[in-house]
């Protein structure tokens, strides 16, 4: 076994024993600090695969914004809800249950896959993931509309945040 696929390995079990550990613990606050070190153990695997601008994305927009967005909205939102309301479903069962029929699911399908038996192929030196990302970002005809639709869509979820979280005299 090399050394990349041992990191792997301890990566991978880390990302999923902090997904675990999302969906499993009762504090909010918790949940999210777990969900930043589960999206850091996406970003390393990002990392592992030579994918180092979207492990880049990974850490700047997700674990810089929207967790720590997350976290914002549950301790102003969430003050009264935690100290007289129980913190678990109780029907959580019929959750585990439907998220192993998926799982099982998913494996009854994927199992004759030939795609993981492949590897990828070499790109060109020339290749620039980069600047082709950023051209389709902002060419008028790709992806420039999407994605101003996306930051008004966040402009206002974060006017509704400040609406929720203000406190009415």
């Amino acid at each position: 076994m090399t050394g990349e696929q041992i990191i792997f390995l301890i990566t991978a079990g880390f990302t999923l024993g902090s997904g675990f550990m999302v969906v499993t613990t009762r504090n909010l606050v918790h949940a999210a600090l777990w969900l930043v070190s589960t999206l850091f153990g996406v970003a390393v695997l990002y990392a592992l695969m030579n994918a180092n601008f979207i492990a880049v994305v990974q850490v700047v927009v997700y674990i810089g914004a929207i967790a720590i967005l997350f976290i914002f909205a549950v301790m102003l939102t969430r003050k009264d809800l935690r100290e007289n309301t129980p913190q678990i479903n109780k029907n959580w069962w019929a959750g585990a249950l439907l998220a192993a029929l998926v799982f099982a699911g998913l494996v009854f399908l994927l199992q004759g896959w030939s795609g993981f038996s492949k590897t990828g192929s070499a790109l060109p030196s020339d290749f620039d993931a980069v600047g082709m990302l950023g051209e389709a970002l902002v060419s008028p005809n790709a992806y420039v509309l999407p994605f101003e639709v996306a930051s008004v869509l966040l402009l206002a979820a974060l006017v509704g945040a400040v609406y929720v979280a203000f406190n009415k005299k």
